[in-house]
């Protein structure tokens, strides 16, 4: 390990497996929420929508980041550093923080909470329905939720919070 990079000493080594398993459950919940938010308006939208978030979120960010982060190869909050080993050959460590994948995150998340929600306003607007209503504020509170709460408490745990510009636990 490189001594210029200080991490979060008291931050976990690996997280435990129900943080990882419900961490994904939400992710996919978000995805699925976002897909038939978007089918409401037009079900290629949909097919697009889903195919860009499976792309950008499991494969090009964990590219993009997890191969410069602390927990490559091992669970964090996601176990995408356990992914990102599968596929990916390890990266630097003191290069996360500068990355690309760094600067990429937080607007793909805004596209996949914003493009759909935009969308199913849309088709609210075109046509009224009660699960066009029910599937907006699901998306609402999970966007909400991966925004802030679940973002926070993971970030609180993370032996990398002192070095990561997306750190929500400051």
């Amino acid at each position: 390990m490189d001594n210029e990079v200080k991490f979060y000493e008291q931050g976990l080594e690996e997280y435990p497996k129900a943080g990882v398993v419900f961490g994904n459950f939400m992710m996919l919940l978000w995805i699925g929420l976002g897909t038939i938010a978007c089918w409401f308006l037009h079900p290629v939208t949909a097919f697009i929508y889903l195919a860009f978030a499976i792309i950008i979120v499991f494969v090009v960010l964990r590219k993009l980041v997890c191969i410069n982060c602390y927990y490559y190869d091992k669970r964090c909050s996601m176990g995408w550093g356990k992914l990102s080993a599968l596929f990916f050959k390890k990266g630097h460590i003191e290069e996360f923080s500068a990355s690309s994948g760094v600067k990429l995150a937080p607007i793909t998340y805004g596209l996949l909470s914003l493009a759909p929600l935009i969308l199913i306003i849309i088709s609210l607007i075109q046509q009224f329905s009660i699960p066009k209503l029910i599937i907006l504020l699901l998306l609402l509170l999970v966007s909400f939720y991966s925004a802030s709460v679940g973002r926070k408490k993971s970030c609180a745990e993370c032996k990398m919070k002192t070095i990561c510009p997306g750190n929500a636990a400051k």
